[in-house]
């Protein structure tokens, strides 16, 4: 039983490390690292600087619209790369389940997300020196907010990576699924009153702006790990489906 309990966790370790060298053996991860640092550090710099902002509530704003391009560039290629190089039919002959393939891809890109976060502890670190009333519980639970989104749109963007073959289209629909995700809470005034409660709900600025106050809601984090969930089991349903043609 241990054996066949550690098996699966195995086979997930092994995509996840052969995707985060993919990653880092190409050019992928350094640009899109760069650019979410280079946005990151001049929003922050022109905060501190020149209206003389010393938080983090312009970085933690700013790092979910960011989120709608940076996540869909590092999700795109993780499965449409493979079947359109051919591998993925090499990649199922291995004993490896759809939800192994799914999750070991899904926690690479988390991963990636993870360390472009980590970089951004350098400007929290420059508040540390020169502010004294900076919350740490705030900064924690607004950096595991930010996770946790990326977390959501990671997932939505493994699932349309399993939708195609294309890495373009599969940006393009990751991307649109995230802003629909970014604009709900955005659009409630547009919104019947009946309907406006269910919306707020599935808006994911909601949850972000609950978690980033300092309260970690259970109701919060069920959404976000249910959300996630979602989108995984649909694109191991995506990757069944082919079993069927």
């Amino acid at each position: 039983m241990p054996n066949q309990l550690l098996l699966p966790l195995r086979n997930v370790g092994l995509i996840f490390r052969k995707e985060l060298a993919a990653y880092f053996n190409s050019s992928v991860a350094y640009i899109t690292l760069l650019v979410f640092l280079l946005i990151t550090g001049w929003f922050f710099s022109s905060s501190f600087f020149i209206i003389n902002e010393s938080d983090l509530r312009v970085l933690f704003s700013l790092v979910p619209i960011i989120y709608l391009f940076f996540i869909p560039a590092v999700t795109m290629g993780l499965i449409a790369r493979e079947k359109s190089s051919g591998t993925m039919e090499f990649l199922v002959t291995l004993p490896f389940s759809d939800w192994e393939v799914v999750l070991g891809k899904y926690l690479a890109a988390v991963a990636l997300i993870a360390v472009g976060l980590g970089f951004t502890l350098f400007h929290f670190a420059t508040l540390v020196l020169v502010a004294t009333d900076l919350d740490p519980g705030a900064v924690f639970t607004g950096y595991l907010g930010l996770l946790l989104v990326g977390g959501v749109y990671a997932a939505a963007g493994v699932f349309c990576s399993a939708l195609t073959s294309n890495q373009i289209t599969a940006f393009i629909l990751s991307f649109m699924i995230v802003f629909v995700f970014f604009m709900l809470d955005k659009m409630l005034i547009f919104v019947p009153g009946s309907l406006t409660a269910l919306v707020q709900y599935v808006s994911i600025d909601f949850h972000l702006s609950n978690i980033s106050r300092g309260v970690i809601d259970s109701r919060n984090l069920v959404y976000f790990a249910s959300t996630t969930g979602l989108f995984l089991m649909l694109a191991v349903r995506v990757l069944e489906m082919r079993k069927w043609r």
